[in-house]
């Protein structure tokens, strides 16, 4: 199966995830034309070619794809432990603190000097879960 891409001026661009057979495309607008596929989800399509991403709409994803990564840390290493009264009693207090640093450390990411493309992420506290995130620092 190859996926193909279109264009049509009232309608925009679409990808099809596989190649449309003749009465498919009898449905399609007038004027729909098949068009290379989008190098990247941030190149836009200009009418007759793909615009490479601005800068800032580079750094806006970056920074985008950082928020959820810190997020899924907090969600799914920090939150458990801090808001299970249970768990959180059974830490020592020094324990306490370095999740509370840790923590902090993460909700404080956006606030680096090199954010988003230099981040320098905390080191997890044994007492809490490892997770498992696979994140391609690529997918741009």
């Amino acid at each position: 199966m190859a996926e193909k891409t279109f264009y049509n001026p009232s309608v925009g661009v679409w990808v099809a995830i596989e190649e449309p057979n003749a009465e498919v495309m009898a449905t399609y607008p007038a004027g729909t034309v098949e068009i290379p596929s989008q190098p990247s989800v941030l190149h836009t399509w200009n009418g007759s070619s793909w615009d490479a991403p601005t800068t800032d709409a580079i750094r806006a994803r970056q920074a985008e794809i950082a928020r959820a990564r810190r997020d899924d840390m907090l969600r799914y290493q920090v939150d458990p432990v801090v808001t299970n009264p249970l768990r959180w009693a059974a830490l020592s207090e020094a324990e306490q603190q370095e999740v509370s640093a840790y923590r902090q450390a993460l909700l404080d990411v956006t606030n680096q000097a090199g954010f988003p493309q230099n981040i320098n992420w905390a080191t997890r506290p044994s007492v809490l879960p490892a997770i498992k995130v696979e994140w391609d620092e690529n997918i741009l």
